[in-house]
């Protein structure tokens, strides 16, 4: 039998007790002490973007995996507020922080669709047949319903049927000529998200 005095007792099933817990859980002190953690943004490609969730437009940096160096698929593994950004200066609220959920969600719509009236089904249509679509509706809009001129004669060169909702993250230079180009077709219905 060994002689133990209590201090001693305690030093060695105290040691014998963190050893083999670090031990369970896998922690093994020479191969945690061998290699440095990488940097997970080490081989990313960072890109600056608006979030898109409500008019205050605040400045996001994304971070991607997959520049055809690593033969792996392009993916979007971090988002974070942009501190050079004016209006947010870093920061983001609790929905743009969760910016990479709505990135890789299933439920996410990337292509433009189209239902027919009366029809219970959407159909994948290509950018360009959507864009046509758009634009061919209104054109017949506006030469169904353009107003030249007032019963009195007064030449007032308006189109009331159509309004026109603008983005909130486009610039100011973006968001003037957005504007000279809704005017010039004669739509007096114009707002911009930020306001709304």
């Amino acid at each position: 039998m060994v002689n133990m005095n209590r201090r001693q007792f305690f030093k060695v099933t105290g040691a014998t007790l963190a050893g083999s817990s670090l031990a369970l859980l896998g922690a093994a002190p020479r191969q945690a002490m061998a290699e440095v953690r990488q940097y997970k943004l080490a081989r990313t490609t960072e890109t600056r973007n608006t979030c898109p969730y409500c008019s205050v437009a605040c400045g996001i940096l994304m971070y991607g995996l997959g520049d055809g160096a690593k033969n792996a698929t392009p993916s979007i593994i971090h988002i974070e507020g942009d501190p050079d950004h004016p209006v947010n200066r870093g920061t983001l609220c609790p929905k743009g922080a969760a910016l990479i959920d709505f990135v890789h969600s299933p439920n996410r719509l990337q292509y433009p669709e189209y239902r027919a009236p009366g029809s219970d089904k959407w159909q994948r249509i290509s950018w360009e047949d959507a864009l046509s679509r758009i634009t061919r509706l209104m054109k017949q809009d506006r030469d169904a319903n353009f107003v030249e001129k007032t019963d009195d004669g007064k030449t007032v060169n308006r189109w009331l049927t159509t309004g026109m909702l603008a983005a909130s993250a486009s610039s100011n230079e973006v968001g003037y000529i957005t504007h000279k180009t809704i005017r010039s077709m004669g739509m007096l219905a114009f707002d911009n998200q930020a306001r709304v």
